[in-house]
C-alpha cells in the first residue's frame, strides 16, 4: 500500500498549516483564557473551504476526501485543540451525519449552509 499524500492533499497540509500558523496560533493563548468562540477566524476558514471539506459540490463543500479532511483537523490543532476541535465537531458530529443518514430534503436543507460554514453544527 502507498501510504504517500496526494498533491491535492500535500496542497491542502501547506494551506491549512501556513493558515494555522498565521491566523490560528497568535489567538490560541488568548482563546484558552477568555474561553472566547473565535468567530472571526471561523469565517475565515469558510472561505477556504474548511467547512466542508469531505463534503459533496452538490450540497455546497469542497468535494474533498477524508485525508484532507484529517489533515485539516490535525494542522489546526496542532496549534489551537479549540480550533481543531470546531472544525471536527461541525464536520463528524452534525454535518456528516446529515450526510451519510439525513433524507434528501434534510441534506438539501441543511448541508448547504453547513458546508460553506454559514451554520456551524454541534453536537448536543
Amino acid at each position: 500500500m502507498n501510504f504517500s499524500l496526494t498533491r491535492e492533499q500535500e496542497f491542502v497540509r501547506q494551506m491549512v498549516r501556513e493558515f494555522a500558523e498565521t491566523e490560528v496560533k497568535p489567538l490560541a493563548a488568548e482563546i484558552d483564557i477568555t474561553e472566547e468562540f473565535p468567530m472571526e477566524n471561523v469565517k475565515k476558514m469558510a472561505k477556504l473551504g474548511m467547512m466542508g471539506i469531505p463534503f459533496s459540490k452538490e450540497y455546497g463543500g469542497a468535494g474533498g476526501d477524508v485525508v484532507s479532511y484529517a489533515i485539516t483537523v490535525e494542522e489546526l490543532s496542532r496549534v489551537c485543540a479549540s480550533t481543531g476541535v470546531i472544525v471536527s465537531a461541525h464536520t463528524s458530529l452534525c454535518a456528516s451525519v446529515i450526510n451519510e443518514h439525513g433524507t434528501p430534503a434534510q441534506k438539501e436543507k441543511y448541508l448547504p449552509a453547513l458546508a460553506k460554514g454559514e451554520r456551524i453544527g454541534a453536537f448536543g
